[in-house]
């Protein structure tokens, strides 16, 4: 009978099931996009080492099982290219990748296709979320983080610890404008109704709009456009699970990259203070709750200089 250490397994990456001598190995995916050159290895685990499935997680990543505990060295001698692939370019510190994952913390960072592929998308998500992942992986800590390029949220980021949602700050050239209406018709039909015609040229209603740069997609002259500097909105502490489920609410609106990084990894810090070391784990929205928004803000936003134009929720009631 083996004698396992079910919490060096764990933090390896490989996960205790419910079939006898078996185990499963979790293979991140940051920002959900893969070459196709990491295939082969991947398939190699699992046709000779596991029961010749991969599992997609619903965070993006690979599950694959069906592999005896026994081979977990040489599982982690394979996975090795797929980190030098996926997580050392984009330099995130793992000190061995022939050792495997050093953590199972910090789950991967999910991401929409974003504007290297979709017209809505307002960044690209991929790049962003290898930029985090580089920022706190790997750590212990549970944290999820979902980027999605815009508010149709495709990501689900609305349900992470947080979301990051692109914002297109639409800029309007009236020059170009030939009062077709198109993005005034499609803003009151698909978004939130926040453009009108006046005299001939469109006015925005900036209280309501959302910013999903939907009129920039819709407008056939180019009369909207997206700016080059790119802002956010951060939605956070939304969570699934057995206990008190709920959707993510507004941190910031019209934070910048730099800032979103900087936030989460002093979170970090602030679980470090507050979290119930007597659990197993506990996830950060809990902690939140327990000691109340404020106190989040308080550390989150430590030595931070936010854009100008950032908005932050003086509350946040969930």
């Amino acid at each position: 009978m083996l004698d396992l250490n079910t919490k060096k397994i764990k933090k390896n990456a490989f996960r205790i099931t419910k079939l006898r001598d078996k185990t499963s190995i979790r293979v991140r995916i940051p920002g959900g996009q893969i070459p196709a050159e990491i295939i082969p290895s991947l398939n190699k685990i699992a046709t000779e080492y596991g029961d010749g499935f991969l599992h997609i997680t619903s965070r993006q990543g690979f599950e694959i099982t069906g592999i005896d505990f026994e081979h977990m060295d040489r599982i982690n001698e394979l996975i090795a290219p797929v980190i030098k692939t996926l997580e050392i370019p984009y330099e995130v510190e793992i000190e061995d990748p022939e050792r495997g994952y050093p953590s199972s913390g910090t789950r991967n960072i999910i991401a929409c296709i974003g504007n290297r592929i979709c017209p809505y998308a307002n960044y690209n998500t991929t790049e962003f979320a290898r930029e985090i992942e580089a920022a706190i992986f790997p750590h212990d800590h549970h944290f999820k983080v979902g980027a999605t390029g815009c508010p149709n949220d495709c990501a689900k980021v609305q349900l992470q610890d947080f979301g990051i949602i692109g914002m297109a700050g639409v800029q309007y050239d009236p020059y170009y404008c030939v009062g077709c209406e198109a993005c005034v018709k499609n803003c009151k039909k698909r978004v939130v109704d926040a453009l009108k015609m006046v005299d001939g040229k469109v006015v925005r209603n900036e209280e309501i709009c959302i910013e999903c740069g939907e009129c920039v997609v819709t407008c056939p002259m180019q009369a909207w456009t997206r700016k080059e500097e790119k802002r956010f909105k951060l939605v956070i502490m939304g969570r699934t699970g057995k206990k008190d489920p709920r959707l993510a609410k507004t941190f910031i609106e019209f934070v910048d990259q730099d800032s979103i990084v900087k936030i989460i990894k002093n979170t970090y810090d602030y679980v470090d203070e507050y979290i119930d070391t007597s659990l197993p784990k506990e996830h950060i929205g809990y902690i939140v709750d327990r000691t109340g928004y404020q106190e989040f803000k308080k550390w989150a936003l430590k030595d931070i200089n936010l854009p100008e134009e950032a908005i932050v929720a003086e509350h946040i009631n969930w």
